[in-house]
This record gives structure tokens, C-alpha cells and sequence, in this order.
């Protein structure tokens, strides 16, 4: 659905590249992550796939288009959601969906059908410049699906929510996912990343890491043992086995029987893990490249 080859960009002609030849496929009902900090290049790629950004070298195609060539009949079957809403906040929330509805062609989804999904219905005769950002957030990403795209590219969707309104998108997500949708996901949420995505990519400083599914890469990065924590004799203990021939471990053997057991886990890595492994610094603690403007990226 999605093919990019050889992609690299940057802002002018005296700037550092900030997406450094990267290259990768999205299939099509693909939930694909883009997982790297603030600065990384997330958002520049996200903005080069959905045609904003054109200046590109290389091949970014969309449904076999070449996306700064590609017909305006393709904008119907595509959808976004940045992580900065940019809604008429003069209207109220039913008058930005349907004033954002009338520029499409395609069968859409009822107003007051998309505010009771992302539970705004009875703020849907409210005025936007009222909204919080949560409250933007949704109505943003309602917006995102009106017209039901085949493709749909989501910046940061769970950004300002409390948890029970990020379930519900996250939900959403999942069921848009099961009936067909392409979803390209950019987030520096570890956790979103790994729940929702089929493949992750990690990129830092414009370069695309690694690939993989999620589970895979932490049971690739991960160490092959299990943690058991258990009291004995009303002291809590814990210790390590390895997973290789383990079920004729006879001291793990003997620790499930006799002890009173608390907890078993495997000692899989979490993807912060495994950026720091492949990069040699966190999530949390990257500098962007004093050679771009992070606040573009």
C-alpha cells in the first residue's frame, strides 16, 4: 500500500539532511509505527508520505502513486491526524466536521455518529475555542475518519488524553485496522507502539534503525531466563533460570512446588530497551541535531 525507497530530505539547500535514505514497505491493513524521540525525523516523514513536503529525493508511493505526482482523487482516500489540531474554533464541533466533510467526494460518516464515537455528542453544538486539547484531540481525529480512508495517518493520536478516552481511540483504531485500514502510526509512545502495531520501524536523527514486528524484537533483544519471585520461610525471595531446559531445572522445579509463589516473568526487552541498545541513548534523553530546527520536525 505504502512503498518508500531511497528517501532522503531536508529543509534547504544549506541544512543537514533530516531524513537520511530510508526505506521501507507498509502493507496494505498494516498498522506500520514510526517510534523515535522529539527531533528523530517522525513528523518531516509523515508529511512527505501524505504530499505536504514534495522537495524529496527518492520514491514515496501511495497505492502505486508517486505521491508528489499523485491525482487529487487519491486525498479522498486518505486521512490525517497531527498531533496539533488545526480546527475552525469559531464553529462548534458539528459545524467543523461538517464544514471539513463538504471537501470530500467519498461517502462519509454522519456527524453526530463520528461525536458519539469519540464521545463529544453533547458538546457537538459547543464552540471549538472552548475545547480542551483532549477534547480537540478527538474531534481532530474523528475528522481523520469521516470519510472512511483507505489509508490513514495518525501524529501522537493518544497525545492529551486521560486513559479512558485513549482506550476508546485506541479502540477505534484496532476496529478501522480489522476492516481494512492502512495505518501509519509516528508516536514516541512506547507503549501505544506496542500495543497497536503489526511493524514498528525506529528511527533516530532521520535514519531508520531497525524494522520488525514488536514482539519479535523483544524477544531478539531480550534475555532467554525467567525472573520468579516467591517467599520462603515468610522472606520474599526472587531468582533467575535460564528458558533453555528449563522444565528440568530442579531448583526452579522445587521453588514453584514448596514456595509460596508471587510472580513469573519472562526477562523479554521493552522497546525503550532496544532503542537504547541499537542507538546508545533513550527515548527521553535524545538532543535533536543542533543542525535542524526541532520545532519543524
Amino acid at each position: 500500500m505504502i512503498s518508500v525507497e531511497n528517501l532522503i530530505f531536508r529543509y534547504d539547500s544549506g541544512s543537514a539532511n533530516v531524513i537520511r535514505d530510508i526505506s521501507f514497505i507498509i502493507n496494505r491493513g498494516e498498522i506500520f509505527g514510526f517510534l523515535g524521540p522529539s527531533g528523530a525525523g517522525k513528523s518531516t516523514a509523515q508529511k512527505i508520505l501524505t504530499g505536504q513536503l514534495k522537495t524529496y529525493s527518492g520514491s514515496v508511493k501511495v497505492d502505486g502513486q508517486e505521491i508528489r505526482k499523485a491525482f487529487r482523487s487519491l486525498y479522498n482516500r486518505i486521512g490525517v491526524a497531527f498531533e496539533f489540531p488545526n480546527l475552525y474554533e469559531k464553529l462548534t464541533a458539528v459545524e467543523n466536521l461538517e464544514l471539513f466533510g463538504s471537501f470530500y467526494t467519498a461517502n462519509k460518516i454522519d456527524a453526530d455518529v463520528l461525536l458519539k464515537m469519540v464521545n463529544l455528542f453533547e458538546d457537538r453544538k459547543t464552540l471549538v475555542s472552548s475545547f480542551s486539547k483532549g477534547m480537540k484531540m478527538r474531534l481532530n481525529f474523528a475528522r481523520s475518519i469521516m470519510h472512511k480512508p483507505d489509508v490513514l495517518f495518525l501524529d501522537e493520536p493518544t497525545s492529551g488524553l486521560d486513559p479512558v478516552n485513549a482506550r476508546m481511540v485506541k479502540n477505534i483504531i484496532v476496529q478501522l485496522k480489522q476492516q481494512g485500514t492502512t495505518i501509519f502510526l509516528t508516536t514516541h509512545n512506547m507503549h501505544d507502539a506496542d500495543e497497536l502495531c503489526d511493524r514498528l520501524a525506529l528511527i533516530d536523527n532521520g535514519e531508520l534503525i531497525i524494522t520488525g514486528n514488536p514482539k519479535d524484537l523483544k524477544l531478539r533483544f531480550g534475555e532467554r531466563k525467567l525472573k520468579v519471585t516467591f517467599k520462603h520461610d515468610g522472606i520474599r525471595k526472587e531468582n533467575e533460570f535460564a528458558l533453555k531446559g528449563l522444565g528440568s531445572d530442579l531448583s526452579f522445579l522445587e521453588s514453584i512446588k514448596s514456595d509460596e509463589l508471587e510472580t513469573i516473568h519472562t526477562c523479554e526487552a521493552n522497546l525503550e530497551d532496544i532503542f537504547i541498545k541499537v542507538t546508545g541513548h533513550s527515548l527521553i534523553d535524545f538532543q535533536a541535531n543542533t543542525e535542524t530546527d526541532a520545532s519543524i520536525i
